[in-house]
């Protein structure tokens, strides 16, 4: 099976799209408005860029009649965002928060999750959330698609500040990665967690780039 997307219409009574691209890192990001209202939503849409500094971008596509989503508006009033490792025992919480509710409502009432604040900027965190990034805004991308739903703003941020529970904290000083359980989108209404890992070393690789790739300070 093979077709244009552009051109042809879809083959299958699903599109296979971003059921191809999984899984996919979750963005669950806090942020505050310029007047004050908290808010915290997951974008499947989010990845890290580099590591000196470190920066990360999430994209968010806008509401079917053209609204920007809150997330992206309050960065770029703000300058701020905090991204919370989203995990299998706070998926509940995550789902809640991808709600689309009216701006002046706040998601953190509805989860049964405990606040805590940001060093930068007074951003709600998710306190049981493990990891969490304290993100400076730098700039917004915007690409317009065929419709107004398919527009999609791509938003650029620093990491500031990390938190890290010490729990999740392993003896030789790397995150703990299967007992963290982070979770991750598929497609449809499908999500993954981790819970194993293993280890490939790229043969052939000098000492530095095994260094850079295992993330040695």
């Amino acid at each position: 099976m093979k077709y244009s997307p552009q051109t042809d219409p879809n083959p299958l009574p699903y599109s296979p799209f971003k059921s191809c691209t999984v899984p996919r890192p979750i963005g669950w990001l806090s942020s505050v408005s310029k007047d004050g209202v908290e808010n915290i939503a997951p974008y499947s849409q989010w990845q890290n860029l580099t590591f000196d500094p470190p920066m990360v971008m999430f994209s968010a596509n806008q509401y079917p009649d053209g609204r920007r989503k809150d997330t992206v508006l309050n960065a770029e009033q703000t300058g701020w965002f905090v991204w919370n490792m989203a995990t299998y025992d706070l998926r509940e919480a995550v789902n809640i928060s991808a709600m689309a509710l009216p701006p002046e409502e706040n998601e953190f009432d509805l989860m049964g999750v405990t606040r805590e604040y940001a060093d930068n900027y007074k951003i709600p965190m998710v306190a049981e959330s493990p990891v969490k990034f304290e993100c400076r805004y730098m700039s917004t991308h915007r690409l317009t698609g065929n419709s107004d739903v398919g527009t999609v703003d791509i938003v650029f941020a620093q990491v500031e500040k990390i938190h890290i529970q010490d729990s999740v904290i392993t003896s030789e000083g790397k995150l703990d990665i299967p007992s963290i359980r982070p979770i991750a989108r598929m497609g449809y209404f499908d999500y993954t967690v981790v819970t194993d890992t293993f280890e490939m070393r790229v043969p052939g690789s000098d000492e530095y780039a095994q260094s850079g790739l295992e993330g040695r300070a």
